[in-house]
């Protein structure tokens, strides 16, 4: 900083009579400076990173578990839409039920293991019917746990993927179902059950791998909208069944002769589950 100090009367003056003459230096001149063109700047869409080929490690799970942008809300309510179509006509739903079946099983299997239970091997038949085997106490929580865990598996499975995409993870969302179905087919002991799972999970790895974002989140949304009211209608088929004196050995069977309460009650539970994932889940996904 310069500071300036100026005296009351103690002033400067200079006579313009006794200055002497400067002869004037030219100033050579400046060479004109070319014009630069100008460069027009675009902005790059609002997209997430892909992983380039020979990606390392770090740059895939850094693009795994990046956020997206959230998708249209036309897309949001289509997808809804297309799960309903999947679910609600008898002729559709007799197949789009293996993947309700695949979540049906893998939840017993999953809840087998978590409480100490010895996973033998899980069965998928082509009725849309399974079967999960494993070894442990008869009775118990670990029983009751795995029990239980069959028709709450899919709305739940639904419950957590609407978190996943209200928190703008589609991508994530893809790999975890890619890595549930690869850690359940090593248990598959039958070959349409094996078949059924490669194909599912393939979908899911060549979708997150191969194809753009808008089609990812439109798959996306589409798996979870699936999960959520594919699974209310399996709670109220069991209901019928029982009704006309079938299913004797169903989960809520099985369910009230280790507790001794009645199926009505573990019935009731499946559909209370079933039916809050889907208001939850449904509110995320519409509202994230």
């Amino acid at each position: 900083m310069i500071r300036m100090f100026a005296g009351g009367n103690d002033r400067c003056r200079t006579d313009v009579s006794d200055t002497v003459p400067v002869p004037a230096v030219p100033v050579p001149a400046v060479p004109a400076v070319p014009a630069v063109p100008a460069i027009a700047i675009t902005s790059a869409p609002d997209r997430p990173p892909r992983a380039p080929r020979g990606a390392t490690p770090y740059m895939v799970t850094f693009e795994i578990f990046a956020t997206q942008p959230a998708p249209d809300r036309w897309l949001v309510i289509g997808t809804a839409v297309l799960a309903l179509a999947a679910v609600v006509p008898s002729a559709i739903w007799r197949l789009s039920r293996n993947a309700v079946t695949i979540a049906h099983e893998g939840g017993h299997g999953l809840i087998a293991l978590a409480t100490g239970r010895r996973l033998e091997g899980i069965r998928l038949h082509s009725d849309t019917s399974g079967l999960t085997v494993s070894r442990g106490r008869p009775t118990g929580p670990g029983m009751i746990l795995t029990a239980a865990a069959g028709y709450t598996a899919p709305p739940l499975l639904g419950l957590g993927g609407a978190w996943l995409l209200a928190s703008h993870r589609i991508t994530l969302l893809l790999w975890v179902a890619t890595a549930l179905l690869i850690a359940m087919l090593v248990m598959i002991r039958n070959a349409y059950g094996a078949l059924t799972v490669v194909l599912t999970g393939a979908a899911f790895l060549l979708v997150s791998w191969l194809t753009e974002p808008e089609v990812q989140a439109a798959f996306a949304y589409a798996a979870v909208w699936f999960l959520l009211l594919g699974g209310v209608r399996p709670p109220f088929e069991l209901q019928v069944k029982r009704r006309h004196g079938g299913a004797p050995d169903s989960d809520a069977d099985q369910l009230a002769r280790m507790t001794h309460v009645p199926p009505a009650v573990w019935l009731f539970l499946f559909h209370a589950v079933s039916l809050c994932s889907l208001i939850g889940g449904g509110r995320w996904l519409l509202d994230p």
